[in-house]
């Protein structure tokens, strides 16, 4: 299995979901190399939960990293789970359209996908201007 889905599965464990009881963890590559990793962490106020991805990315931020390369995502239930579309116009404001994300289906399948793919005509800031 890839190193990044198993770090996107490791992560799990450490996610806060008395809520919906689904784990979602996520694993961030840059293009050097390095991984960040993010957990879902749910709130009883269901807007203010932060996802997996969004923890990820945010701590590769914090740490200076603007050039990514992949992400995994899986969840527990190993169903192939694809990042919202807030986490995918996060991932946009950070990410160039041809970021790969790979969605854990179990075992060793994995779907991959593009960013741009996932989320086309996306809201940049060029758009803005």
């Amino acid at each position: 299995m890839d190193e990044l889905i198993d770090a996107a599965r490791e992560i799990q464990a450490d996610a806060h979901v008395p809520y919906s009881e689904y784990r979602v963890g996520a694993a961030l590559e840059t293009e050097d190399g390095e991984v960040f990793v993010g957990c879902n962490l749910e709130n009883a106020n269901y807007s203010n939960s932060l996802h997996a991805e969004e923890v990820a990315i945010a701590e590769a931020v914090k740490n200076g990293h603007r050039e990514f390369s992949r992400l995994a995502v899986s969840s527990d239930r190993r169903d192939g789970v694809t990042p919202c579309g807030m986490c995918r116009q996060t991932l946009a404001e950070f990410c160039d359209g041809d970021l790969v994300v790979l969605c854990d289906e179990g075992d060793d399948a994995v779907t991959e996908y593009t960013l741009e793919e996932l989320l086309p005509n996306t809201i940049t800031q060029e758009t803005l201007e």
